[in-house]
């Protein structure tokens, strides 16, 4: 099968190559999927998962990118839930080869069923922000109807997600971002809007949940705007700087198959929108990855048409 591979930490996107790899193993409960679309994130390449397995042993050449959606193709020793020629989407292993590539090998639990009127590009730009998003809000933060939240980055992949998510929990939405992001954050239905680089964020007043996607300088200054009880929960570090009455914390996503369901039927609804900027082939996965390249809206890898 083709594959892109990361071979050289050092090199970076430089060391990305479109190459031909043997087909996956199916472990026991795995699914092997037939990618037909896949997302990525351009930091990926830094993380140490990307280069080591669990054990710190070196998995070099690694396939990067780790949202995907596809067909079932095989199914693994014990795997239950799941059927051979069914439609699904999900998370790959943070510590095992992704899906920029035709197959990949999935725990059968990190992925949900797609329904037929959800179009496969658009379903791999879900996991990773959706699931932040909700994840950030609801089981971390734990945000209720009345509340006011600052969102840093609102018009980002995770951002946008989480403005929407927050507006249908009933909340007081602040977005935060640069000057061309006003109007994407304010036809999402933010109730208002601070330009980092001209705003002060004092401005902001205090709120109940900071959501950052930052860190920084902007995280650091973020925790004196959290009032009493409130709570700040960043994805970009951890926090060194806290607030003086209020929870502070830091957390990766977790796959959770419900909480997918959940979101793509959201977007079958039409009460939620997940923006995708292009879609690439699989032989032009490599330029994507370059900084140079950065759009409105998330980059998603075409590797099969339905």
């Amino acid at each position: 099968m083709q594959a892109i591979t990361a071979r050289d930490r050092d090199a970076g996107v430089s060391g990305l190559t479109l190459t031909d790899l043997p087909y996956p193993h199916a472990a026991e409960n795995d699914v092997i999927v037939r990618v037909h679309a896949a997302g990525f994130t351009r930091g990926e390449l830094d993380w140490p998962a990307t280069w080591s397995d669990r054990a710190g042993r070196d998995r070099t050449p690694s396939v990067p990118g780790h949202e995907v959606s596809g067909v079932v193709a095989e199914l693994g020793y014990g795997t239950t839930g799941l059927t051979v020629g069914q439609r699904v989407f999900g998370l790959t292993d943070w510590a095992r080869d992704g899906s920029l590539a035709e197959y990949v090998a999935v725990e059968a639990r990190n992925l949900a069923a797609l329904p037929a009127d959800v179009d496969h590009t658009v379903a791999a730009a879900l996991p990773v922000s959706g699931l932040t998003a909700w994840q950030g809000l609801f089981d971390h933060a734990r945000i209720t109807t009345g509340q006011s939240i600052l969102i840093h980055g609102a018009a980002g992949s995770v951002g946008s997600i989480a403005v929407q998510l927050a507006l249908e929990a009933g909340a007081h939405v602040i977005g935060t971002g640069r000057a061309a992001d006003r109007d994407t954050v304010l036809a999402l239905g933010a109730h208002a809007f601070l330009d980092l680089e001209t705003d002060r964020l004092q401005d902001a007043g205090e709120v109940d949940v900071v959501f950052d996607v930052i860190g920084g300088d902007i995280l650091d200054r973020s925790a004196g705007l959290v009032r009493a009880g409130g709570t700040l929960v960043t994805i970009a570090q951890p926090p060194t700087v806290r607030p003086k009455e209020g929870r502070a914390l830091f957390f990766v996503v977790e796959p959770d198959r419900v909480r997918l369901a959940d979101l793509a039927q959201r977007l079958r609804d039409g009460r939620l929108d997940v923006r995708v900027g292009a879609v690439r082939p699989l032989a032009e996965a490599v330029a994507a990855f370059s900084p140079e390249r950065r759009i409105a809206g998330r980059t998603i890898i075409r590797v099969v048409g339905d």
